[in-house]
C-alpha cells in the first residue's frame, strides 16, 4: 500500500463516521447494518441448533427471560418512538434464549437475537437484575457497537498492513513498528473505545430497565455480585471493560436519571 492508498484509506474511514441517533457520540461504522443483521441471525440459528435450549413450557427461567427480554423490548420500542426515531429498529424482530450452560454470560446480536446462559442466574439471583443484565446487553445492539468495533479493527489492521509496507525494506523500523504499533492501537485506541462502549450500556440499559419497571437500584447490588463472582482481573487498561469499581461509580451517577423513567413507569401502572 503506498502512501496515495493509504491516504485514500483513511479518508474513506473518516467518511465513514456516522453520529449515533441516540448516545449523540460519533461512530465509525464501515459495515451495512443490513448485512450485520443477516449474518447475525445465520450465526445465531447454528448457535441455537448446537447448544441446549430450555422452552418456556418446561422451564420456569426460560419463561422469565422471554418475558423480562420482551419488556425491555417494548420499552426500547417506546423510547425511540418518543424520540421519532422508530426506524433505527428496522430489521430488530426480537428473540430471547435461555441456553444450558454454565458460563456466567448473556448477549444480543444485531436484529435482537439474544442468548442468556443459565450459569448468570445464580448471580443475578431475581428478575430486576435479570433486567438491568438485558437492557445492557440489547443496548450494546441497538447502539451499532459491534459494527463500531469491526471497523475499528479494520482500520487498525489496514494501518498495520500500510506500515509494514513502508517499512519492509529496512528490518530494524519494521520490527520496531510492530513491536509498538500493535500494543500502542489497543491501549491507546481499541480498548478505550470497548470502555466506553461499556458505560453507554450501562446508561441506557438502566434506562430501559428502567421504563419496562424493574428497578435500576438493582444494579449496583448485581453488579457488586458479578464483581465477587469474577476471577482475577487485569488492570483496567488492558481491560476491555471498566473495573467492576469504576463501573459502580458511573452507574451510581446514572441512577438519577434512570430513577426518573422508573417512577414514570410506576405511576402509570
Amino acid at each position: 500500500m503506498n502512501i496515495r492508498n493509504l491516504l485514500f484509506f483513511l479518508f474513506i474511514s473518516l467518511s465513514s463516521c456516522n453520529r449515533n441517533a441516540i448516545t449523540g457520540r460519533s461512530q465509525l461504522s464501515l459495515f451495512k447494518e443490513t448485512d450485520l443483521q443477516a449474518q447475525a441471525l445465520t450465526q445465531y440459528q447454528s448457535f441455537l441448533g448446537s447448544n441446549k435450549v430450555l422452552t418456556q413450557s418446561t422451564s420456569k427461567d426460560a419463561e422469565m427471560v422471554i418475558r423480562v427480554g420482551q419488556k425491555i423490548a417494548r420499552a426500547i420500542n417506546t423510547y425511540y418512538a418518543s424520540k421519532g426515531l422508530s426506524k433505527e429498529l428496522d430489521g430488530y424482530n426480537w428473540e430471547f434464549n435461555l441456553v444450558n450452560s454454565n458460563e456466567i454470560n448473556a448477549w444480543c446480536m444485531p436484529g435482537g437475537k439474544v442468548v442468556v446462559y443459565t450459569g448468570l442466574l445464580p448471580v443475578t439471583q431475581n428478575e430486576t437484575a435479570l433486567a438491568i443484565v438485558l437492557g445492557h446487553e440489547i443496548t450494546h445492539a441497538i447502539a451499532h457497537h459491534g459494527n463500531e468495533r469491526m471497523s475499528q479493527a479494520a482500520v487498525a489492521q489496514g494501518l498495520q498492513v500500510a506500515g509494514n509496507a513502508v517499512t519492509q525494506n529496512k528490518e530494524d523500523a519494521n520490527k520496531l513498528f510492530n513491536n509498538v504499533f500493535a500494543p500502542g492501537a489497543q491501549i491507546t485506541f481499541l480498548l478505550p473505545n470497548s470502555r466506553k462502549q461499556e458505560y453507554e450500556a450501562d446508561h441506557f440499559g438502566l434506562i430501559f430497565a428502567a421504563m419496562a419497571g424493574y428497578n435500576p437500584s438493582e444494579a449496583i447490588s448485581f453488579w457488586k455480585r458479578m464483581s465477587n463472582a469474577g476471577g482475577k482481573k487485569p488492570p483496567e487498561f488492558l481491560a476491555t471493560h471498566p473495573s467492576d469499581e469504576n463501573r459502580i461509580v458511573q452507574l451510581e451517577k446514572y441512577m438519577p436519571e434512570a430513577l426518573i423513567y422508573y417512577k414514570k413507569a410506576e405511576s402509570s401502572r
